[in-house]
């Protein structure tokens, strides 16, 4: 049995800060450097999960590290504000971290909420004797609703903590109170600041525009030597900042591990995170400053679950599956009103179409996966030129019409070859669905509707009620979503590019099959020069 907690004990006395010991220097990873880096998050929690250890968890594991966290205090906040904090006593967060370095290896050390004096001098004593190869320090003093969070007593506390650390990252505002300057109104007063305060206390001090005016964010990392690197991007437009620095450091911590070159890390994580801010309204989290989106690039490459992909499609279309019922084509089919040379025009391109769609489909089995995908494309293809064709060839045989491949037939089928023949399997499987897709959607509803008014007891004659008739095919059903589930499965296996072409694939075919069904309307009108004698 394992021993029982000893009672708690309260720390030893703080170093003085002439003896704090400076920070390790950080060093280029070598071949031993950790697969996943073992990074430590010590700071205040944040019930609402958009800052402090649950955005340092989230941002570390975003970055492929093995996320822990000592807790420094406990806070009462949201998206609008911080509301109380309570800090617990700095001797239980000293039992945190000499647990912590006593069995696991640290890689990084992420710095955030220090509320007061004493938990920083904790903090500084700890890394004197661990001395971690990453130090990472967010001066958390004002959250981004504008609250304080730090007392103003535990500035020179936080100063001496700056011997530890090999990278400062405060805001705007944080790093004039670190300098004892008023807050910078420019991003040339802001650098001068950030040299002040890297050559005071020698480390890297990234200087942060995202609180000043203007288009562009720049972010510029200050070296103790006076070295500048600037580092331009895009401001993102979005009231989501809640947690950005918290998260922004502990991915900086993060990457160090692995690349050992400042520079490198700040690029990375400042495109991570403009993604992050981009992609952090889909979220809908709280009414004030929401979260950003921590695991957008991990979303983005995973594909979708289920049928959400199919999903997604079948909506990115419903402009056209409007259309489709408000074609006059349409309309008159269902009525039974249709010109005679109309509906013999669409059989026509539909026998061209068909013929040229067998060959793309019989390319979607060569490039198949698997023996059950291959089969079914191959026998959709037998089904084109057998079973669909020997309908509009009886249709046809009694009324007579020859005509050429029609100009949007011939973009159709331009469309799907290309695909065919430059186009992945995904995007292949993606641009013949809308044919069986629609097809079965207008051949459900005309079905329900002859059914309702002409197919019933009545049975009052319809001009083409044999057509119609014709759509009650469980087969093609079943088939139609047989086709459905193939596109999910390859948009899960597909990359987030491949699953974007899929999708200009899907709609571009599906475009295409409203101008199919409106083009009797356009060029019926030209088949009496072919009609046969």
């Amino acid at each position: 049995m394992s021993q029982p907690p000893t009672a708690y004990q309260p720390p030893p006395a703080p170093p003085a800060a002439s003896q704090a010991r400076p920070a390790a220097p950080p060093t280029r990873p070598t071949s031993a450097a950790p697969r996943h880096p073992r990074v430590l998050s010590i700071a205040g929690s944040d019930p609402s999960g958009g800052a402090g250890i649950q955005a340092d968890i989230k941002s570390i594991s975003a970055h492929g590290g093995y996320a822990m966290a000592a807790v420094t205090a406990l806070t009462a906040q949201n998206t609008r504000g911080v509301q109380d904090v309570h800090v617990p006593p700095a001797g239980f967060l000293a039992r945190q971290l000499e647990s912590l370095s006593a069995d696991i290896s640290i890689d990084a050390v992420k710095i955030g909420m220090l509320a007061n004096a004493e938990v920083m001098d904790v903090v500084g004593e700890w890394l004197a004797k661990t001395r971690p190869p990453v130090v990472v320090l967010d001066p958390v003093m004002v959250a981004s609703s504008g609250d304080a969070l730090m007392r103003e007593d535990a500035r020179t506390a936080l100063l001496r903590l700056l011997a530890h650390a090999h990278l400062a990252t405060p805001n705007i505002a944080e790093l004039a109170v670190l300098v004892g300057e008023p807050e910078a109104a420019t991003w040339e007063a802001a650098l001068q600041q950030g040299k002040s305060l890297a050559a005071a206390h020698g480390t890297h001090v990234l200087v942060k525009g995202g609180h000043l005016d203007g288009d562009d964010c720049p972010d510029a990392l200050l070296g103790p030597d006076g070295s500048v690197e600037v580092f331009d991007g895009p401001r993102v437009g979005t009231p989501n900042t809640h947690g950005t620095g918290c998260s922004l450091s502990a991915a900086l911590a993060t990457l160090q591990v692995r690349t050992g070159n400042w520079p490198a890390s700040v690029r990375r994580a400042k495109d991570w995170l403009t993604g992050a801010l981009r992609e952090s309204g889909p979220l809908s989290v709280g009414h004030g400053h929401g979260p950003l989106n921590h695991f957008h690039e991990l979303w983005a490459s995973a594909g979708p679950a289920g049928d959400d992909f199919s999903r997604s499609l079948w909506s990115d279309i419903a402009p056209q599956r409007e259309a489709i019922f408000g074609l006059a084509f349409i309309k008159e089919l269902a009525a039974g009103t249709l010109d005679g040379q109309h509906f013999a025009y669409y059989l026509a391109q539909d026998a061209q179409y068909l013929s040229a769609y067998a060959r793309v489909l019989a390319r979607a089995s060569a490039l198949a996966p698997n023996e059950d995908e291959q089969r079914f494309w191959a026998a959709g293809a037998q089904n084109c030129l057998a079973v669909e064709l020997s309908l509009h060839r009886d249709w046809l045989s009694r009324h007579p019409l020859e005509v050429a491949m029609g100009p949007v037939t011939r973009h159709y089928v331009n469309h799907l070859q290309a695909v065919a023949y430059s186009g992945s399997y995904g995007e292949v499987a993606a641009a013949v669905l809308p044919c069986y897709w629609l097809y079965a959607e207008v051949g459900r509803v005309l079905h329900a509707d002859y059914l309702k008014h002409d197919g019933g007891a009545t049975g009052s004659a319809h001009p083409y009620g044999e057509w119609l008739q014709s759509y009650a095919d469980d087969a093609f059903a079943q088939a139609t979503a047989r086709a459905v589930a193939i596109v999910d499965a390859a948009a899960r296996r597909g990359s987030p590019l491949e699953r974007d072409r899929m999708r200009a694939a899907f709609v571009q075919s599906a475009h295409d099959e409203v101008d199919f069904f409106d083009a009797p309307r356009l060029y019926a009108w030209l088949a009496p020069l072919a009609r046969r004698d």
